[in-house]
């Protein structure tokens, strides 16, 4: 239970892979790429992967936003991007503000390993668990007068454990706070493939630049991170994403990335199965394109029935979140 997952899609990624017996360098097809594989790898990772995950992460938020390559870092799964960047951006005994409630891994991701201060914003039960300003602005205050020196703000968007959804003016009024207060904004969206109704930070960051006004948001200051392990269940390959507007942060977490890089086999096998059209279309965008939800698979063959009963159309995705609130019992 410990470890969510999509593992109702291998039988769609079999079936690309079949039709695509290139991306294992183990294939007749594919053993023109053994040399790439083989060698070490710089921190940059192959060009196939890195184009391929920014068109995927594009493709997730509905193509409403563009990802650049050269701004993916890939370290060994979302909990090596985490540590990645507390070790980036936070000294020991610093503190990062944490919406409750949250995931349990942070504490061994980020305070156990780097040092960092999780502040929980408590967040109410009445509210769904979603973040009030009111509450931020609260809790940033209170950690002021304990003399905790706040770097930044971690979100989970959506919500492990909840589901909560940040709509589109909560996330603005977010990155102003933030911005206002010049500190970091890490928004974690392991499970933004899941959530048709989904906003990117990334949408806000784009809005602000087409928008120019002299408000505009410091860019170095906004973070994400994202893996493939939700989305398609590739926990085992352990492909994490630190995407950054910060080219300060970007270099060192490539240079840090040298301490967890993901195999070049596992690169091109992923690179192959991201850049499938349609498996991508099959797979999760139906739900984001107007494709009916009884006419897909919903990520396996034999579960259209399951998540046509448990998923409403209007929040149908490959994560299943169920409220355990005791008022609701």
């Amino acid at each position: 239970m410990g470890a969510t997952g999509n593992h109702l899609c291998f039988d769609l990624v079999e079936e690309s892979q079949k039709r695509n017996p290139g991306a294992s360098i183990c294939a007749p097809e594919g053993v023109g790429g053994f040399k790439d594989a083989a060698i070490l790898q710089d921190y940059h990772v192959l060009p196939q992967f890195r184009n391929a995950m920014a068109k995927f992460m594009g493709k997730v938020r509905g193509d409403r936003v563009r990802f650049d390559p050269d701004r993916i870092v890939m370290v060994g799964g979302a909990a090596g991007a985490h540590e990645i960047i507390g070790f980036c951006l936070v000294d020991p005994d610093e503190a990062l503000l944490v919406p409750t409630s949250y995931y349990p891994g942070y504490y061994h991701y980020l305070s156990r390993r780097v040092g960092v201060k999780l502040v929980p914003i408590e967040c109410d039960s009445a509210n769904n668990f979603k973040l009030r300003m009111e509450d931020l602005e609260a809790a940033y205050e209170m950690a002021k007068q304990n003399n905790i020196q706040v770097k930044g703000l971690l979100l989970t968007n959506p919500s492990n454990p909840s589901g909560t959804i940040l709509d589109g003016d909560t996330l603005r009024s977010i990155a102003a706070f933030t911005n206002e207060n010049n500190i970091h904004l890490i928004c974690d969206d392991v499970y933004s493939a899941g959530k048709p109704d989904y906003v990117s930070i990334a949408e806000i960051v784009d809005e602000d630049r087409k928008s120019g006004g002299s408000n505009s948001l410091n860019l170095d200051l906004i973070h994400i991170v994202h893996s493939l392990s939700k989305d398609m269940g590739f926990t085992g390959l352990q492909a994490g994403i630190i995407y950054s507007y910060s080219d300060v942060l970007v270099n060192c977490a490539r240079k840090f990335s040298f301490f967890g890089l993901v195999p070049a086999q596992a690169q091109h096998v992923i690179g192959s199965v991201l850049s499938d059209e349609e498996l991508m279309v099959e797979l999760f965008l139906g739900a984001k394109t107007g494709i009916p939800a009884e006419k897909r698979r919903s990520g396996g063959r034999n579960v259209k029935r399951f998540f046509s009963l448990l998923v409403s159309d209007k929040n149908d995705g490959t994560v299943l979140f169920k409220s355990c609130l005791v008022s609701r019992y």
